[in-house]
């Protein structure tokens, strides 16, 4: 107490107190208020002068108070909460004034908390300026309104919104924005200069002497920013875009993520009520996952619910669960997230476009220029300028120490959407096929690194020499890192009839296979490929490939069971019997169903085809032990 008024620290005494008469860590009254560890941390710390009336009842709420000592810590949080600064003069006008708050604004209570430390930390030389880029969805604008509401009082003399409608055909020119903002500055038509260079000085003249915060909402590019952003002086400006703006020198960025999936069910639970998400738990982390974590997804599921109050959250959830539904589903009224998305793709060349919807095509969580630039036919240089592109948008997630690049889930499938709609059947098959060549000749190659008795020195059949991989070190790492697009082709291969391909690839593959014990999928490879042998006629190949099926089953995912089912008689009967050969002895599909089967029902003894420790020490695995 200061001359009888509660300080802003009585707030976050009086909460600590009660919190420790509860009996209740800072984690379990975080997870019973809905409030982060942080934020309350901030709190009790006085950090956070005066938290909102709602966030003070979900706390009394939690902590089990009574009315009246709820109405105190209500009171000594109003206390504590700022108050915009009066000065004797006229007030600024208020022509672009701030858009309405959104109430029930959810989580970024980090990036908020790096916001205040930057206005804090600024000095009258120091012009503040951060950008918020990032993917359509994000919640870029909601954040940016809401935290430019949280520091209006750190502003005294005006807080100006100005939408510059960078997604627009036309987006609004430096000179327009610097007249918008000049006027509501107080400066009458008659006086504003007509070039923009006077423009932009006059407004940097003005903005140096005054505490104002700007917010930027929806830039285009780095050349429509520039001349708004102001020289000198404690200003803030807060820039809003889906570029990245990298080229902006001397700025603050922050860099939304993705909601964690308790705060995408928080978001949800403000929307809709407490009840309904207690009622239906399980479905609103359903809901959250199937929104892929993207607040405008999150929001959208919520406001269809809400207009729906007799609709449970599991059928929206069931309904979104459909990939070819899931779209459709995510729409309330205006809100789209396919018109989100549509925004950006409209915006992008149309190389990127063609990149961008041909990647989706792409096998596995993340993909490589390689594959993109197979997929869209273009050369490696160009899928790489591309994917660029296509980061800086917003629209792809570069990997931070590999060059790959992976989608969000709701944005793949928007892609794959353009797939059908701008390429058809006809097109997209030609893709993967070209692919699909590319990528088993390449798998092929790379494997056979690891064959001891493949004579390195005769071409490798790598369908790019110069950037094929050298040595074994290489070659490893390319067929881990592109594991989950060779296994693709090697699927389309086999589905397409392409069997001899599906037998080379394999084959190639069993010395290297020995590497990586682990991998489950080598049971799908050799039963692909010995199904393959079967379809050519080949009995050899085929009991060998069943032998090497055998292993997989045995040393990968440790099944004892026969691949193939238990033997039959006809499995056993020699070539003579089959296929009228004059030859004596069992055939070699039948000797290698008997391996395979001795290999399940001796596992004791290992599997016949034994890991190779050395090319020297272990029998070759290609045809019949010695």
């Amino acid at each position: 107490m200061r001359g009888g008024t509660p300080s802003a620290e009585d707030f976050g005494q009086r909460l600590r107190g009660l919190r420790a008469r509860a009996g209740l860590s800072q984690e379990a009254l975080s997870h019973a208020a809905g409030v982060s560890v942080r934020a309350l941390a901030d709190m009790e710390r006085g950090r956070t002068r005066g938290p909102q009336r709602r966030t003070v009842q979900a706390l009394a709420e939690a902590l089990g108070l009574a009315e009246d000592e709820a109405a105190g810590l209500e009171e000594s949080a109003a206390l504590g909460r700022p108050r915009p600064r009066t000065t004797a003069g006229p007030a600024a006008p208020v022509t672009l004034a701030l858009p309405r708050d959104i109430q029930d604004f959810t989580a970024r209570d980090a990036a908020l908390a790096r916001l205040l430390d930057l206005v804090r930390d600024g000095g009258p030389d120091r012009p503040a300026a951060t950008v918020v880029a990032g993917q359509p969805g994000l919640g870029k604008t909601a954040f940016a309104v809401h935290a430019a509401h949280r520091l209006a009082p750190h502003f005294p003399d005006g807080q100006f919104a100005l939408d510059l409608h960078g997604m627009d055909a036309e987006p609004t020119t430096p000179r327009d924005a610097l007249a918008r903002l000049l006027s509501a500055l107080g400066i009458a038509d008659a006086a504003i200069p007509a070039d923009t260079d006077d423009r932009a000085g006059l407004w940097r003249s003005l903005a140096g002497e005054r505490r104002l915060l700007l917010l930027l909402d929806n830039a285009a590019d780095e050349s429509q920013v520039g001349p708004l952003l102001p020289g000198t002086g404690p200003s803030l400006a807060i820039v809003t875009s889906r570029q990245a703006l990298a080229g902006l020198p001397s700025v603050h960025r922050c860099d939304l993520a993705l909601l964690r999936r308790e705060e995408a069910v928080e978001l949800l639970t403000r929307i809709v009520g407490p009840e309904r998400v207690q009622a239906e738990a399980q479905a609103a982390r359903d809901l959250a996952d199937l929104c892929g974590h993207l607040p405008l997804a999150v929001r959208i599921a919520g406001q269809r619910l809400l207009s729906r109050p007799h609709e449970r959250l599991g059928k929206l959830a069931a309904r979104l669960a459909a990939e070819g539904r899931r779209l459709d589903g995510l729409q309330a009224g205006s809100l789209r997230v396919r018109a989100a998305f549509a925004l950006s793709y409209r915006q992008l060349s149309a190389g990127s476009r063609t990149f961008l919807r041909r990647a989706a095509l792409a096998a596995g969580p993340d993909f490589s220029p390689e594959s993109g630039a197979l997929l869209a036919g273009l050369s490696y240089d160009e899928a790489v300028a591309c994917a660029e592109e296509l980061t800086d948008a917003g629209l792809l997630q570069s990997d931070p120490a590999a060059e790959r690049y992976r989608f969000h889930d709701l944005l793949r499938l928007y892609a794959a959407e353009q797939v059908e709609a701008e390429d058809g059947p006809a097109v997209r098959d030609a893709a993967l096929d070209r692919t699909m060549r590319w990528m088993l000749c390449r798998a092929t190659a790379a494997a056979l690194h690891f064959d001891a008795d493949h004579d390195h020195t005769a071409p490798s059949g790598d369908p790019d020499p110069d950037g094929a991989p050298a040595g074994r070190d290489e070659a490893r790492a390319w067929l881990e890192a592109e594991r989950a697009q060779w296994l693709a082709a090697l699927r389309r291969a086999h589905d397409t009839g392409r069997h001899r391909q599906v037998l080379d690839a394999a084959e190639a593959m069993h010395w290297f296979s020995d590497l990586n014990q682990h991998w489950e999928q080598w049971v799908e490879v050799f039963r692909r490929s010995s199904d393959s042998a079967r379809a050519l006629g080949s009995r050899r190949e085929e009991a060998v490939h069943l032998n090497y099926l055998a292993w997989s089953y045995n040393l990968c995912v440790h099944d004892p069971g026969p691949p193939w089912g238990p033997p039959t008689p006809r499995s056993w009967r020699p070539a003579t019997a089959r296929t009228g050969s004059s030859r004596a002895g069992p055939s070699a599909t039948a000797r290698g169903h008997c391996i395979g089967w001795a290999g399940w029902r001796r596992r004791t003894r290992g599997c016949v085809r034994r890991p190779a420790a050395s090319p020297r020490r272990a029998p070759r695995r290609r045809g019949w032990p010695n």
